[in-house]
C-alpha cells in the first residue's frame, strides 16, 4: 500500500505517522513545513496509550508529480478554507487507480472533488480526535482518534475496507459507514456549536462553554439535527446527549477554529457553519440560533481580513459634532 498525505498539519501528520508505523509506504506533500519535515520528519507526542513516536516519510514533495509512481491512496488533510485549491493539490498527485480520501471537517464538502475527479473513487473520512500542531513537524495528540470512512455518496468498497483495516492495525478505532454523509451531519452537531462558540467567547475551552452555556449548545445542535432530517439524513435520537456527554469527558481543549483565529489564519466557517446554514435555508428550516452565530462569525472573519490587510485603525478619525445630543 502506497499513500500520499497532502497536508502535514495535526490531522495529516498524525494519521500519516500511524500508517507508517504499520509498514505502509507513506509520503507527504508539505508546503510551509517542507524544509523542516524533509530534514527532521514528524514527531508525535500522544497522551494516550499510543505513546510517542517519530515518522520519517518515504518521500517529502512539494507537488504530487515529484513521486516516481502514483499512490494507491491520496489522503487530502487540508482545511476547507478560502485560498486552498484542493483540486489543484490533487491534480498531479493521482494516477488512474488512485483513491482520493478526504479527511476534513464540514458538511457538503465532497461535491467539488467528486465533480473534479469523476473517474476516481472518493472516500469521505471523519476524524474524531483532539490533536494539535504545536510547531513544524511537532504533533500533540491529546485524546480520541477514531476514524470513520465511507465511499461518497454512499457504500463501502474493498479499497475503503483495506484502508480502514490498515488504520485499525495502527491502534486506533476505524469504522466504515455506507452512509458517510449522514455521519458528517452527526459530527456537525459538535462542530457547528463548539467551534464558533470557542471563537466568539474569546477563547474559552469546550468544557467551560458547556458548563456555562449548555442551553445554547443544545439549541445549536438541535437546529443542525433539524437540517439533517430535512435533507434526508436523520440522526439518532440520542445524538445530542452523546455529544454533550463526550464533551464533558474531554480534557481542556481549544478547537481547531479557535487556534486558527488566534493565529490569524482563515477559519473553516463556511465548511462547518455556512454550508449547514445554506442547506437549512434550501430546506426551509428555521435557524434563529445558527443564523445568528454564523453572522457573528462572518464579522470575526472580517476582523481577521482587515488585520491581515493592515486596514484596522488604532485611533479612528474624529467625527465633527454635528449630531443632536441623544
Amino acid at each position: 500500500m502506497k499513500v500520499l498525505v497532502i497536508g502535514t498539519g495535526a490531522v495529516g501528520g498524525f494519521y500519516g505517522a500511524l500508517l507508517a508505523k504499520q509498514g505502509v509506504e507513506v509520503s507527504v506533500l508539505a508546503r510551509s513545513d517542507y524544509a523542516h519535515i524533509q530534514r527532521h520528519g514528524i514527531a508525535v507526542h500522544s497522551d494516550t496509550g499510543l505513546g510517542d513516536f517519530h515518522f520519517r516519510p518515504a518521500a517529502v514533495v512539494r507537488r504530487g508529480a515529484e513521486l516516481p509512481d502514483p499512490p494507491d491512496y491520496v489522503l487530502l488533510c487540508v482545511k476547507v478554507v478560502e485560498g486552498v485549491d484542493r483540486i489543484g493539490l490533487l491534480r498531479d498527485a493521482v494516477g488512474p487507480a488512485t483513491a482520493i480520501v478526504l479527511i476534513c471537517n464540514g458538511v457538503e464538502v465532497e461535491s467539488g472533488i467528486a465533480e473534479g475527479f469523476p473517474q476516481h473513487e472518493l472516500i469521505s473520512g471523519l476524524a474524531f480526535i483532539c490533536v494539535t500542531r504545536l510547531a513544524p513537524g511537532r504533533i500533540w495528540h491529546q485524546a480520541y482518534g477514531r476514524l470513520a470512512l465511507g465511499n461518497y455518496p454512499s457504500g463501502v468498497s474493498a479499497k475503503t475496507q483495506a484502508l480502514a483495516a490498515a488504520f485499525a492495525r495502527s491502534g486506533i478505532a476505524c469504522v466504515t459507514s455506507d452512509t458517510i454523509v449522514t455521519a458528517r451531519w452527526q459530527k456537525c452537531l459538535w462542530n457547528a456549536a463548539f467551534n464558533p462558540l470557542s471563537v466568539l467567547s474569546g477563547g474559552l475551552a469546550t468544557g467551560d462553554i458547556l458548563a456555562h452555556q449548555e442551553t445554547l449548545v443544545r439549541a445549536l445542535m438541535a437546529e443542525v439535527a433539524q437540517i439533517a432530517q430535512a435533507v434526508g439524513h436523520p440522526l439518532p435520537p440520542d445524538a445530542i446527549d452523546r455529544n454533550i456527554d463526550s464533551t464533558r469527558q474531554m480534557p481542556p481543549y481549544k478547537t481547531s477554529m479557535l487556534l486558527d483565529f488566534e493565529a490569524g489564519r482563515p477559519m473553516e466557517t463556511e465548511a462547518i457553519l455556512g454550508n449547514a446554514v445554506r442547506a437549512g435555508r434550501r430546506a426551509g428550516v428555521a435557524l434563529p440560533q445558527l443564523e445568528t452565530v454564523y453572522a457573528l462569525m462572518k464579522l470575526r472573519e472580517l476582523q481577521l481580513t482587515q488585520a491581515r490587510a493592515g486596514a484596522t485603525h488604532t485611533n479612528p478619525p474624529s467625527i465633527p459634532n454635528t449630531c443632536p445630543v441623544m
